[in-house]
């Protein structure tokens, strides 16, 4: 009778799965709308996950992406083993949310110091997850709708996408390079603003400028009275300045790092971005950090504490004991902010050597991990492709790594689209590494030239 009453078991099963496999199909149906948030539109596109593919997958040797083959300084690794294995188990633990107390303690300490003037580290200093958040923070925290944005060129390529990200506009002017008439390689010093050309950009529509000094990827430096041009337009139309100094302690030549915040009205209208990763020669562990007026910061916090809300303690603690060596060592030779650009500078002229020695015309970088060299000699070895859209360094540069296993990033990538066609005759070397990878790097370089000499 049980067995009269009603379908059986089997057929309830497959009644069952039949109406699931249609209402999926018709939920899969409704997913033809758009799922792409529109401020996602056309900045999808990364160099560095095409180029980084490339190098992965061609080079021998890699001088394309800004970090260092060589190892962090002992102090510092030593700092983070104690800090793994000491005895505070706090550690591995939460910490205070806009920063490790030793750590924003010490970076406001630092500070004073190089900017002439007391900080509070509880409200002028925040830390990040890398100076890439640091941006992203300032972007999403200033910048607004209809807002329009200044970006230098060349730019850290960051810097469009996430404007764009935060509803702004950016408005480009180009660093413009003026070769030096004695025959001499042109110097990072050399590309300069037009006064007349940057104070256009100003209008009652530009919220912010955003200043990158040492520049990545010229190496330039910004001098005194570049920055005085900036911080007098700053002031006479009100304008916030997002100053990206990661490469700070990075300088060369006897030239010196002037931050824009020291400037006559510029603290309050002015955050400052930095990071261990380049301070420290430790890229992998994302600690970075903004400085800067509380009544800018306050709105950074309101982003950092919506977005990753908090960042590593353990490699906190350890930056925070390397920032404490440095401010007793500050100013004497064994300081490692004194040792590392020595050591860098070596390692520059060492690359300028080898690339002016095989026709590559380098552009001899005031700070920074990088140099630029001009590939115009070398254009005859990469054919050129008709009517193609892609810029001339970007498919140098993959010729390159492909057919000669040393692996660079063209310049274009770093200029906007009405402007990244008039600087195609460039690509951008990463020199912050061991000598057995310059060494190597000159050696196809060479090989190179002796196989044009001979063809």
């Amino acid at each position: 009778m049980l067995r009269r009453a009603g379908p059986s078991l089997r057929h309830f099963l497959l009644e069952r799965n039949s109406s699931a496999g249609h209402s999926l199909c018709s939920r899969e149906a409704k997913m033809s709308r758009p799922v792409q948030a529109r401020r996602l539109e056309g900045i999808d596109k990364n160099i560095w996950v095409e180029f980084v593919k490339l190098a992965a997958t061609y080079s021998k040797v890699n001088l394309g992406q800004g970090f260092p083959d060589f190892p962090a300084p002992d102090f510092l690794r030593e700092a983070l083993t104690r800090a793994l294995s000491g005895g505070n188990h706090m550690l591995h633990q939460y910490t205070r949310a806009f920063g490790h107390p030793p750590l924003v303690k010490v970076l406001a300490q630092f500070f004073e110091k190089l900017l002439g003037r007391d900080l509070d580290p509880m409200t002028n200093v925040m830390v990040t997850v890398g100076a890439y958040q640091a941006l992203f923070c300032c972007f999403q925290a200033l910048v607004d709708e209809g807002d329009e944005v200044i970006i230098i060129e060349p730019f850290f390529d960051c810097y469009e996408p996430m404007v764009k990200m935060a509803g702004g506009t950016p408005v480009f002017v180009p660093l413009r390079p003026n070769p030096p008439k004695d025959g001499k390689l042109m110097s990072s010093a050399d590309w300069q603003l037009d006064p007349a050309e940057l104070a256009s950009k100003f209008s009652e529509r530009t919220k912010a400028i955003v200043l990158n000094s040492p520049n990545n990827p010229l190496g330039k430096v910004f001098s005194r009275g570049e920055l005085g041009l900036i911080a007098e337009l700053c002031v006479k139309h009100d304008v916030l300045c997002i100053s990206d100094e990661v490469y700070e302690w990075l300088v060369y030549d006897g030239k010196q790092h002037i931050r824009i915040a020291s400037l006559q009205g510029m603290w309050e209208r002015t955050v400052i971005i930095g990071s261990a990763g380049k301070t420290f020669s430790a890229t992998g562990w994302k600690v970075g950090w903004v400085v800067g007026p509380d009544r800018l910061l306050q709105h950074l916090r309101t982003v950092h504490q919506n977005s990753v809300y908090h960042c590593a303690t353990i490699a906190q603690e350890a930056v925070a004991q390397g920032f404490q060596r440095e401010l007793m060592l500050y100013g004497k030779p064994e300081s490692y902010f004194v040792q590392l650009p020595k050591e860098l500078q070596q390692k520059r002229d060492w690359l300028i050597q080898s690339l002016d020695g095989v026709g590559m015309k380098p552009i001899i970088p005031e700070g920074t991990y990088f140099l630029v060299a001009d590939i115009s000699p070398f254009k005859s070895d990469v054919p050129d492709v008709p009517n193609s859209d892609e810029p001339y360094d970007s498919r140098f540069a993959k010729w390159m790594v492909k057919n000669k296993g040393l692996a660079a990033i063209p310049l274009s990538a770093f200029y906007s689209e009405a402007h990244k066609n008039n600087y195609t005759n460039f690509i951008r070397f990463c020199f912050a590494k061991e000598e057995a990878t310059l060494k190597a790097a000159s050696d196809i370089l060479q090989k190179w030239k002796q196989e044009k000499t001979s063809s």
